[in-house]
């Protein structure tokens, strides 16, 4: 019993944490999390070059089980850089351009701010 309490109280510490960062580094946060394998990375390359694909078809271009590319999948759904759409008994994958759009520009904020700040300082 006492071990479930110390579990629970680390969740929730966990959970509180987040609410001291702002929103956009939370967002973040996660798309890097879903980025953070090299199967997600390649997953979004395929679907980039052709959207519109179910599991078994990203499955013939990846050296990985379907059960793995459908975890993979998940994971990416999970962070909204790709969308699924049920059609008939299958879904159809396709890389959400919106959010993908938003996530560049997080990525460039947190990358290209201080150099566009410099540029803009040195031009004055």
């Amino acid at each position: 019993m006492r071990y479930i309490f110390y579990h629970l109280s680390l969740q929730d510490m966990a959970m509180s944490k987040k609410s001291l960062f702002e929103p956009s580094e939370v967002d973040l946060s996660i798309v890097c999390k879903a980025l953070g394998h090299p199967a997600r990375i390649r997953i979004i390359k395929i679907l980039l070059a052709k959207n519109d694909q179910t599991c078994q078809q990203i499955v013939d271009k990846l050296p990985l089980s379907q059960s793995t590319v459908s975890q993979h999948l998940s994971e990416l759904r999970s962070a909204n850089l790709v969308n699924g759409k049920n059609y008939k008994t299958s879904v159809i994958y396709s890389v959400d351009k919106v959010y993908l759009a938003r996530a560049q520009k997080m990525f460039s904020e947190l990358f290209y701010s201080h150099i566009l700040n410099i540029k803009q300082a040195s031009l004055f």
